[in-house]
C-alpha cells in the first residue's frame, strides 16, 4: 500500500519535472522561431501596454525636481518599503518601464508602433522571468 503511495508520487514528479524541463528549456527555441511569447513576457508586455495608455497616471521625474539628470525622462517612482506596493501594477510598471530602451520609451505616443517594438523586443531576448529583464543591457539593442 505505502509502496503504490511512493510509485505514484515518484510518477507525479516526473511529471511535473518533465514538464518543467518541456516549457523552458526544450522550447525555447520553438517560442521565438513561432513568435509566441513566454509568460513573463506577457506579464511584461501587458504591464508596458497598461502604463503606456494610462500614461497621464504617471509622473516624469521631470515633473518632480527642476534639476536636469540622464533619468529625466523616465517615469517617477514614489519611495515606499512596503513590499506590496512595489509588487503592484503602478509601481513595477514604473520600474519596467524606466528598464526599457531608449528609441522604444520615444515611441509611447504611438501606441501600435510601441507594440510592434516592443513585442520585437521582447521576441528578440525571450525572457523567461521578470528578473532576466532587469538583468538585461539593451545598449545593443535596435
Amino acid at each position: 500500500m505505502r509502496l503504490n503511495y511512493l510509485i505514484q508520487l515518484y510518477k507525479g514528479f516526473l511529471d511535473y519535472t518533465h514538464f518543467i524541463l518541456w516549457t523552458t528549456i526544450l522550447n525555447r527555441p520553438l517560442f521565438k522561431k513561432l513568435g509566441i511569447l513566454p509568460l513573463p513576457s506577457q506579464y511584461i508586455f501587458s504591464l508596458l501596454l497598461f502604463v503606456v495608455t494610462n500614461k497621464k497616471f504617471f509622473s516624469l521625474n521631470s515633473q518632480i525636481h527642476s534639476i536636469y539628470t540622464r533619468h529625466t525622462d523616465n517615469l517617477h517612482l514614489p519611495q515606499t518599503g512596503l513590499t506590496s506596493v512595489q509588487k503592484g501594477v503602478t509601481y513595477s510598471g514604473c520600474k519596467i518601464y524606466n528598464h526599457l530602451p531608449v528609441h522604444i520609451k520615444n515611441s509611447s505616443n504611438n501606441i501600435p508602433l510601441f507594440k510592434k517594438l516592443l513585442k520585437k523586443l521582447l521576441l528578440q531576448y525571450v525572457f523567461y522571468s521578470v528578473d532576466k529583464y532587469y538583468q538585461q543591457n539593451f545598449d545593443d539593442c535596435i
